[in-house]
């Protein structure tokens, strides 16, 4: 196939990809932010797709988090394709503390203690749900009973204090952002729109003025 990779990618070659970049993550970020100066669309509409995709990076929707920005971008009339970049501000290197803060404002905001809650990892309790995931699947085709204790105590411990606790700490966040991306955007479109307005200019003026072409040989040649 035309598109098909000649060498495939081992699955650790794909996770190191996936945790640390070709060129690294300063490289990707640069490669973001220029994808988002060059959206044609209002620096205000794309300004709120970021917004919108640094908000959804406080969520715990993973796997969905490009259509939830989506679907927020399109209710506060932001760009769709800005608010899908924008949640890369989600990334292995910033997922962690995303999860902790959310997941402590959750608890405060819910009056549980944090630490004493959380008897288990985080890990644990993810296999736990997903496990139950499993053996309910298999369930569906065999006579095992159905089991969603991991679930429920995922859904108690770790999903509805991360969604209730992400509200706050994205919504700064993604403010945040908006301040911040909101000048430089209009900035480079206003240079932009400058300097094509030069080239317009520029080949307007030949078109008016073409220049001759230097006549061959001198007055006094015989």
């Amino acid at each position: 196939m035309v598109f098909k990779r000649r060498n495939r990618r081992s699955p650790l070659q794909s996770l190191r990809q996936f945790l640390w970049p070709r060129g690294g993550w300063g490289r990707a970020f640069r490669y973001m932010r220029h994808r988002v100066h060059r959206i044609p669309d209002t620096p205000e509409k794309i300004a709120r797709g970021i917004w919108a995709g640094v908000f959804t990076t406080f969520t715990p929707f993973y796997g969905l988090h490009f259509v939830t920005a989506a679907l927020l971008a399109l209710m506060i009339r932001g760009n769709v394709l800005a608010a899908v970049i924008g949640t890369f501000f989600g990334n292995p290197l910033t997922y962690l503390p995303i999860g902790v803060i959310s997941l402590q404002t959750g608890y405060f905001l819910l009056g549980r203690r944090y630490r004493d809650d959380l008897e288990e990892t985080l890990l644990g309790k993810f296999a736990g749900a997903a496990q139950d995931l499993w053996q309910n699947f298999l369930a569906l085709f065999s006579d095992r009973p159905t089991n969603w204790t991991g679930l429920e105590r995922f859904y108690h411990d770790v999903f509805f204090p991360y969604m209730i606790g992400g509200i706050i700490p994205g919504i700064v966040a993604a403010t945040i952002c908006y301040i911040l991306a909101l000048p430089v955007i209009r900035a480079y479109q206003n240079r932009r729109k400058g300097t094509l307005a030069r080239k317009l200019a520029e080949i307007g003026h030949k078109t008016r003025h073409p220049e001759r072409p230097a006549e061959k040989g001198g007055a006094g040649d015989g």
